[in-house]
């Protein structure tokens, strides 16, 4: 398999583990778990900028293709793919301010903005890897 095939399952696999991380990090904070929840939430740093790193060598590389699904499913598969990448772009200032202020100590700045923030990046994540799905594995492009 190619690097150009073989990038969409790894950074579809980022993905997921950023979606499952951020759920994690949520829920130990929950229970007062804090040092192990910035450990997870670092976790979902490094896979989200893994992530990033292997998609945009993808769109370099990559050829473009259109969506194979039928007609009926198109303007689903590109409202979640147009919103996805949209917050994705609106998403990555928020997460720096969130970790950077988690880093600080200043939890009291850190709590409202993960508020906002922890949402919108699992949104992202999550519909990331449905995008994926859509794209290779329900309606998967001609041989």
């Amino acid at each position: 398999m190619s690097t150009a095939g073989l990038l969409p399952h790894i950074t579809a696999t980022l993905n997921a583990l950023s979606s499952l991380l951020l759920i994690a990090g949520f829920l130990l904070v929950r229970f007062g778990n804090r040092d192990t929840h910035r450990k997870v939430m670092m976790g979902a740093l490094a896979s989200s900028a893994l992530f990033l790193a292997f998609y945009l060598v993808y769109h370099f590389t990559a050829p473009v293709f259109v969506f194979p699904g039928p007609d009926s499913v198109k303007p689903l598969y590109y409202t979640l793919l147009i919103s996805h990448v949209v917050l994705s772009l609106v998403i990555l200032p928020f997460i720096f301010l969130t970790v950077k202020r988690a880093l600080a100590g200043a939890v009291d700045r850190h709590r409202p903005m993960a508020r906002f923030t922890l949402p919108v990046w699992l949104y992202v994540s999550v519909s990331g890897f449905v995008v994926y799905l859509m794209l290779y594995h329900v309606y998967p492009p001609a041989a």
